[in-house]
């Protein structure tokens, strides 16, 4: 009984060592590298359309602002799969948008992943304009501040939600697998991403392979959410 445990607990350390030779593989370096750019652009993509927006619906009081709200509120569940498949729709060559060649490239993912998050982007930014206190608008425009400097007055006070945003938008693109593999179509070494380099291997018996990318992608989230925590935390 003792033997049988000694030899489970050696196979344990044994995959786990496998595990972390693979984090020095080639192929999944390049992996993670075009994972973290691609999710990294589409955050910044969404946050160019999403913090505007967000902040101009947050600011304005206009008929209809709650279902706009709500809209935006319904769209953060909208399953990956399905926007996949719309826009597998749009890109491919009968699609309406297949004269842009996006199908299959990181491009292509890029743009996906946007619209995916851009949803998140808006809402949170929305919540957290609405949460600053609406005096620090009206003392910016007692004090002679245009609309867009007061804007820009709220908008500081709100940092840490906008902050909070940005790390929901990218830690949902990142970890995303229904757009990487509609749009992008998993090619090694041009579209493959880590979920679905995890989705891939997993499927094929390649358990230690999808359990060193899966680390990777859970390293990358908290570190990321870990470092920008940090850096707010020395701005305040």
């Amino acid at each position: 009984m003792k033997r049988m445990g000694a030899e489970s607990m050696w196979e344990i350390l044994e995959g786990v060592g496998k595990v972390i030779l693979l984090f020095g593989n080639p192929v999944v370096l390049e992996t993670t590298f075009r994972s973290i750019v691609v999710s990294g652009t589409a955050t910044l993509l969404s946050a160019l359309l999403g913090i505007p927006l967000g902040v101009l619906i947050g600011f304005k009081d206009f008929a209809g602002k709650r279902f706009v709200k709500t809209i935006f509120n319904a769209l953060l569940g909208v399953p990956t799969v399905a926007l996949g498949l719309i826009l597998y729709l749009a890109f491919s060559h009968s699609g309406f948008l297949g004269f842009l060649d996006l199908l299959y490239t990181p491009v292509g993912i890029m743009i996906g992943q946007a619209i995916l998050i851009v949803p998140i982007m808006i809402s949170l930014v929305i919540h957290a304009v609405e949460s600053v206190d609406p005096d620090v608008m009206d003392l910016a425009r007692t004090l002679g501040a245009s609309e867009t400097e007061a804007s820009f007055a709220v908008l500081r006070e709100s940092t840490a939600g906008v902050t909070l945003a940005f790390i929901s938008c990218f830690n949902r693109a990142i970890a995303e697998l229904g757009v990487a593999v509609s749009v992008g179509g998993n090619i090694r070494g041009w579209t493959r991403m880590l979920t679905t380099t995890i989705a891939l291997e997993a499927r094929t018996g390649e358990i230690e392979y999808s359990i060193a990318m899966a680390a990777i992608l859970l390293l990358i989230v908290f570190a990321v959410t870990l470092v920008i925590n940090l850096i707010q935390g020395r701005r305040l």
